[in-house]
């Protein structure tokens, strides 16, 4: 009788780990060394024709590294792909992708709204190397239908969307671009694979920021592109090497060491998102909460069946934010005012939408019209931490209870 597959918690802890043959050691080396001793014909000194760079001797860190390597075998183990392939940065596993698999003439669609470093990389330099794009709403089926073109090539979306947290249905878009002969993948940094599983839906490669969620702690930046060995091989051969977005041996263990608590810390953190959106839609001073787990949520049937845990990211809307991010900003004890998400302690900030539109969209029409029904004129984002629930409600409530301007 076949043994079970290993759950995700213990994936997070065992897949791709390599006991120290010499010492026995249990936790995952730190190999800093840039170099590795190589036998005469063993390696090469170019990637050109190299079918895939990871099965080689380890040679030279920007090709392959062996704390590196580990942390994408045990990526890869998570997202039910092949294999992975791990980068400086959450932008430069995106650009990887774009760079290395799109050419002169070819269209990519992308998510109107998704993480601003994506979309002015799709916006402001993928056209200057002849790549068409399209920002679309690709939680509209209509619209996905009208961008498509004979030569897009690529789909790329990004569920639940940051800030907005909209989401897009992965089975019936991979079914859609597939049908139209393009391959697609997901910016799944906000769902991590605690929460949703792209590949399992159709995707062809999952992406993260492995900076946020992944490695949990804040003290990390790290990007990853998961998927078919072939795909990967030829990521790892074009941008691996030739962009040179590699990661470092110590940003890898770090990470390594984050993937260790992913799931527990993952489910902690989207009960305590779900008991403090739930709390904030009954607070005087806030006039709308988004939660993918909220029976409010727009898209919530869907949720249900993509990412049931919710998230650990929330939304809140208050009349004058600006007022408003000012007196979070200076009150708040326990919640930090700050950019990013995904780490140990909480963290809330206020996405102006003037800012950002002037900043990372082009959106014109219904488009805008769209974001200003989730967003009004700004909405705070709000990563919940690992901090228990009642003290972060108690620290909100402190700090929004109090009326405004009078510090």
């Amino acid at each position: 009788m076949n043994a079970p597959p290993d759950a995700l918690a213990t994936l997070a802890l065992h897949a791709g780990l390599q006991i120290d043959p010499s010492t026995g050691a249990i936790a995952p080396g730190l190999c800093a060394s840039v170099n590795h001793l190589v036998k005469p014909g063993e390696a090469a000194f170019s990637a050109e024709g190299v079918e895939d760079l990871a099965q080689l001797p380890f040679m030279y860190a920007r090709w392959t590294n062996p704390t590196v390597r580990q942390l994408e075998q045990r990526l890869a183990a998570l997202e039910g792909g092949e294999d992975a392939l791990a980068t400086a940065s959450g932008v430069a596993a995106i650009a990887a992708v774009w760079l290395s698999l799109l050419r002169a003439g070819d269209h990519l669609i992308v998510s109107d709204v998704c993480y601003a470093g994506a979309r002015e990389l799709a916006s402001r330099m993928l056209p200057d190397f002849g790549i068409e794009v399209s920002a679309v709403n690709l939680a509209d089926p209509a619209a996905l239908e009208a961008a498509l073109r004979p030569n897009t090539r690529w789909v790329h979306a990004e569920t639940p969307c940051n800030p907005l947290l909209r989401l897009t249905d992965l089975r019936a878009l991979a079914e859609r671009v597939h049908a139209h002969g393009a391959r697609l993948s997901v910016d799944s940094t906000l769902a991590t694979p605690v929460v949703s599983q792209p590949l399992a839906l159709g995707a062809d490669l999952v992406i993260h920021s492995l900076t946020k969620f992944i490695n949990g702690h804040g003290d990390a930046l790290g990007g990853a592109v998961i998927g078919p060995r072939a795909v990967i091989a030829r990521l790892r051969a074009r941008a691996g090497v030739h962009l040179g977005a590699a990661l470092s041996a110590q940003a890898a263990w770090l990470i390594l060491r984050g993937i260790d608590t992913l799931d527990v810390r993952l489910r902690r953190a989207c009960d305590s998102a779900g008991r403090i959106a739930r709390w904030l839609q009954t607070h005087p001073q806030v006039e709308a909460v988004v939660w993918p787990g909220l029976e409010s949520h727009p898209q919530h049937a869907l949720a249900q069946r993509q990412m049931p845990l919710g998230g650990a990211v929330l939304t809140f809307r208050t009349a004058r934010p600006q007022a408003m991010a000012r007196q979070l900003a200076a009150r708040l004890r326990r919640v930090h005012y700050a950019f990013s998400l995904g780490h140990q302690r909480s963290l809330v900030v206020l996405l102006d939408t003037a800012a950002m539109m002037e900043s990372s969209y082009d959106l014109h029409g219904e488009a805008l019209a769209d974001y200003r029904r989730w967003a009004g004129d700004g909405l705070f984002r709000l990563s919940v931490g690992l901090e228990h629930p009642d003290d972060l409600i108690a620290d909100l409530d402190q700090a929004l209870s109090t009326p405004l301007d009078t510090e």
